[in-house]
């Protein structure tokens, strides 16, 4: 049996509406296939045509009815050639295209193919079927048209609902801004709400400052009546008070011309004080020399020294020999000298300086001033002038400082002004070298002895320090006894084996005066003069006996030629000449303490320094003058 195509309509609405009636009337556009609850069974095959089509029913042909009230199917009857007994359903809403048509007939549960033969009953089953195919169609189209319209009014109503969706969005975007704008006016009006409740507090604090404030200002005025009262009676006394201030501002200059006077005359009586402190100092003598004889170990008293207890200026030395004619057992040979001042062995170290303390206040006054010790090995020469730490054994130097500050501390209330300078050098193995330099021993520069125009002795390479107070000064001291050479000998536990020289350069100035001073304070402690066979020296110690002896000897020319005031003083002799030149016949005021040891194995020794010193005391070298400008 030949099979015809058929066509298959598949109708499908679209919706775009996003409200819940619009989906469920659209629903059927959506692919489903659903089971009837209760089919029919068919006795021959049907071709189902189906497609999506919305929810509508519809009038249809007699040979087709709706199987449910969502959806429509189809159902196609085949020419038979028996009764037709049933109908072939078609699913919801999708039906499919069979290629093949198949025939459901009712009966006995058998399907009946026509014989090749039978071409009447083909063409007629054929036109049944087209015109069955025809109902359908017309069905089908009637249908579409009634969706068509569906479709337009719904598309209409989509296209309203759109331009209603529009105007919602806007007018919602309109409410939001709203809304913005109104929460924005929310914070300003907690805002506000905020400073009106701290503007509240505020003004109520003020509230109660103004109160406080009314009762203060009734205090105040009752205060100020007070005032006024005690302004009148201050006025009263102000005005008794300035005739007073009118007496005493005429009294205060009286009395600054009084003391302008007074200062003058200060001034004057200063430079009066120093001219007579000179002139003494010139009567004792430009050159002095000052005696002092060292303790016994043991603390006894020596045989052959006689110190007058009346005379403080004279020491004796008495030896006793033999016979040489034989008549008597003994002879007594006495050596008397005459000095500025004898100091025995009880002297103490403030009693030596108090007969130096004038001179020291020369240097101050302007005058160049040299104090040195000479003596053998052991006399005490160190002793006197360093002395011991402790105040009561400090000597000479430590002493002389001491005296410089603190007057010059007192003549700073005159206007003086005064700079300090010190320096230490000592002359070993006659040359030079500087007791403050503080680095390496490999390092150390030469010195050599220069002398100005002025006639003023200088020392090249050498370390000048400033100072401005004692402490300053017996610093730099305590760090050259350190850097001295010492050694040990026969004589001598620590034997100074150099000369060492201390010189504190003074420059004075007074601004109101218009005067200026400028002096050298010079301290000098000699190397002790010994014997070969006293000291037991060699090696390098009878190297530097050697050099110290020939500087002492040295010392004796030069004093010996002023003595004799030879025409030429061989000053360039030695280091220590040379260096000690303006204080032995230059402008200087000078001092020599001779010290001599009391044991009577150095009686050879005491002699020799006592005349040395006795030569020393001899010279006469002029009349000083101070440095002022």
């Amino acid at each position: 049996m030949s099979r015809l195509p058929v066509m298959s309509s598949k109708r499908v609405l679209t919706s775009s509406s996003s409200s819940s009636e619009n989906a469920q009337e659209f629903a059927p556009a959506q692919k489903r296939i659903r089971k009837d609850p209760d089919p029919v069974k068919p006795h021959a095959a049907a071709t189902i045509i189906g497609g999506k089509r919305p929810a509508v029913a519809p009038s249809r042909a007699p040979f087709s009815k709706p199987a449910r009230g969502m959806g429509a199917a189809t159902v196609a009857v085949g020419p038979s050639r028996g009764k037709m007994s049933s109908l072939c359903l078609l699913p919801k809403r999708k039906t499919t295209v069979v290629k093949n048509l198949d025939f459901c007939y009712a009966g006995g549960g058998g399907t009946t193919k026509r014989h090749a033969w039978d071409l009447k009953g083909k063409v007629s089953d054929m036109e049944g079927k087209v015109r069955n195919y025809q109902t359908k169609f017309k069905s089908v189209n009637q249908e579409n048209e009634a969706l068509r319209d569906t479709m337009v009014q719904r598309q209409s109503k989509m296209v309203e609902m759109e331009k209603e969706l529009k105007k919602q969005k806007s007018q919602i975007s309109e409410y939001e801004e709203e809304l913005q704008a109104l929460s924005g006016v929310r914070e300003e009006l907690e805002k506000v709400s905020s400073d009106k409740s701290t503007l509240q507090k505020e003004l109520s604090n003020l509230e109660g400052k103004y109160k406080v404030m009314e009762t203060l200002r009734d205090s105040q005025e009752t205060e100020l009546q007070t005032l006024k009262m005690k302004l009148s009676v201050q006025e009263s006394t102000l005005a008794r008070v300035q005739g007073t201030l009118r007496d005493t501002e005429e009294e205060v200059r009286s009395l600054k011309e009084t003391v302008a006077q007074q200062e003058d005359e200060l001034h004057a009586g200063e430079m009066e004080r120093r001219r007579l402190h000179n002139t003494i100092q010139e009567l004792k003598g430009n050159i002095r020399v000052f005696c002092r004889v060292r303790p016994l170990v043991d603390g006894g008293l020596s045989k052959h020294i006689q110190l007058p207890a009346s005379d403080v200026k004279t020491i004796t030395l008495a030896k006793t020999e033999e016979s040489h004619t034989g008549k008597t057992a003994e002879t007594q040979k006495n050596y008397i000298f005459s000095f500025d001042r004898v100091f025995g062995p009880m002297a103490s170290q403030q009693e030596v300086f108090e007969e130096i303390s004038l001179l020291v206040q020369s240097a101050l006054d302007g005058y160049n001033v040299c104090c040195f010790a000479y003596g053998q090995t052991g006399s005490g020469k160190t002793y006197t002038m360093e002395g011991a730490e402790y105040d009561q054994a400090r000597g000479v130097i430590p002493r002389a400082v001491q005296q410089i500050f603190r007057a010059a501390e007192k003549l700073a209330t005159q206007g003086w002004e005064f700079t300090f300078t010190a320096s230490f050098v000592e002359i070993y193995n006659e040359s030079l070298r500087d007791l403050l330099y503080t680095g390496k021993a490999s390092k150390r520069p030469e010195h050599e002895i220069r002398k100005s125009t002025n006639n003023e002795v200088t020392i090249t390479n050498l370390t000048y320090e400033k100072v401005s107070n004692e402490d300053q000064v017996l610093g730099l001291i305590a760090l050259a006894n350190q850097n001295r050479s010492t050694a040990q000998t026969a004589q001598n536990d620590r034997s100074s084996r150099s000369h060492s020289v201390f010189q504190l350069d003074i420059e004075g100035v007074n601004v109101g005066r218009d005067v200026k001073c400028k002096s050298t304070l010079c301290l000098v402690d000699l190397a002790g003069s010994e014997r070969m066979l006293k000291s037991q020296s060699q090696g390098e110690r009878f190297k530097e006996m050697t050099a110290i002896n020939g500087s002492l000897s040295n010392l004796g020319i030069v004093i010996s030629a002023l003595a004799n005031k030879e025409s030429y003083v061989p000053y360039r002799n030695s280091k220590l000449t040379y260096l000690l030149q303006s204080c032995l016949g230059g402008n200087s005021k000078t001092l020599m303490f001779v010290n001599i040891a009391p044991e009577s194995d150095s009686f050879g020794e005491t002699l020799n320094s006592l005349r040395f010193a006795s030569k020393v005391n001899d010279c006469v070298i002029g009349t000083a003058s101070a440095n002022r400008k």
